[in-house]
Formats: structure tokens, sequence, C-alpha cells
């Protein structure tokens, strides 16, 4: 498989505090690329630094094959990269369709620039994750559930080539966890490459073809679930050494 998104040597400090440090690894095209790690490890401040919303202290990342880590954030979203937010925040007096026509004025290569044919987008994506019954509803109205696949709705309309996701799965019960994985899965047979975040190691064992492993910012471990959830250094981050 071929990368389309590539990680290297990325580190970043805030001032004497380093939340990531020295990453690399790749994202490949078609992949569902688990990431994992107890609080505090870097992940969403890894997220950031791939949709532009914080640029590294060090380091480089390339989006096929294009060095895009000086670019901002908004540029970055026009090449293809999409995400959702751990804090969801909807744009307040908006309906559930605006927001997430939001998403289709400003997304891949510039965006839709006509609005009709923007909130024919979104409608098209809140059928997609199950949400075209609010359409019409004002989305700080929603729940928190709701909410999560409102996140979705709006970066899918942006129609990404990468999809980051930061914990777009926490909150939820059982059986919407399990609802939330069929449409992450339904992504990725649309050919977009999915980074997702999640501490729900069942659901993410079950919905990703390689698990990355964030400690204290630093990278220790990646590889297929099987072998990376039976490594000592992983057991020993979630468990403690004792368990380990």
């Amino acid at each position: 498989m071929s990368a389309v998104l590539g990680i290297t040597n990325v580190t970043r400090r805030f001032a004497g505090l380093i939340a990531v440090n020295d990453v690399s690894f790749t994202l490949n095209q078609g992949e569902i690329l688990g990431v994992i790690g107890p609080n505090g490890a870097g992940k969403t401040t890894l997220v950031s630094l791939i949709s532009g919303t914080l640029a590294p202290t060090a380091g480089d990342i390339a989006f096929e094959g294009r060095p895009i880590t000086k670019l901002p954030a908004y540029q970055r979203a026009r090449l293809g990269i999409g995400r959702t937010f751990q804090i969801m925040r909807p744009f307040p007096g908006l309906s559930v369709l605006d927001n997430v026509a939001v998403g289709a004025l400003f997304g891949h290569g510039g965006g839709e620039s006509d609005l009709d044919k923007a909130r024919e987008l979104a409608r098209a994506q809140l059928d997609f994750v199950g949400l075209a019954k609010f359409a019409d509803q004002r989305a700080d109205e929603l729940g928190g559930p709701s909410r999560k696949r409102l996140e979705l709705a709006k970066a899918l309309a942006m129609q990404p080539k990468v999809l980051l996701c930061d914990e777009v799965m926490a909150g939820l019960n059982l059986v919407e966890i399990d609802e939330v994985i069929e449409v992450l899965k339904r992504v990725r047979e649309r050919g977009i490459s999915i980074l997702v975040i999640e501490h729900v190691i069942k659901a993410i064992k079950s919905l990703s073809d390689r698990l990355l492993v964030l400690h204290h910012g630093e990278k220790i471990a990646d590889g297929d679930p099987d072998t990376v959830l039976s490594d000592a250094r992983v057991v020993e981050a979630y468990l403690g050494r004792r368990r380990a």
C-alpha cells in the first residue's frame, strides 16, 4: 500500500513540556490506523499537528508525497485532510443541515461554491451518518451521541481523502459504539484513509487495520492490533508495571 500521510520525527513542545516527541509513522491509502495511549499521551496534539491547528516544533509532515509542514489548516483541508474534534462545538444558531453545509463550503479543492449544492451534499452526509431526521433542528439542541455523528458529517462534507477522528466514540454506549464503527467502515469503503483516536480497546481493535501507541508523547508500538496489544510496553502503559 502507498502512504497517503507521512509523519517524520515530529516533535511539539509547549514551553518545558514535550507533548509529542520524535514521532514517525505512515498512514496508508485505504487504511484505518488506530491511535491509542493513556490520557496525556499526546494523541490529540498529534492530530492537531497533522490537521494544521498546531505547528510542530521539529519534524516534517507530508500528504500524498507533498510537504505540508508549513501549510495552514485551511490549505490542508483543501488538499483533503478532514478532522473531527473531541470537544464538540456546533455553530450556534445554525441548523444541523447548515452546520454540515459549512464543511461542504470550505472543504477539499476549496469547497462547494454554491450554497444550494453545499446543502445538497450536506443532506447526503446526514443521511449517511443517520442524522437526516434532525436536518432542520438547531445543532446546539442535539444530544451528545448525535453531536458525535454531526462531527463526522461535517468532516465528511469536506470530501476528505484522509479523515482524522478524535474520540468519536467517547461517551457512547455499546450499541452506539457499534453503529459508529459500522459508519467508519463504510467511510473506508469510499476510499478514505482514517486515523482514529479511541480509548475503548475492544472497539479500536475491531475497527483498525493497524495500531499505533503513544506514551508520554513517544511512539512505543506500531503494528497489527493483536501484536501491539500483547506488547509488554503497551500493557505496562495502560495497567502499570506490576500488571504487565
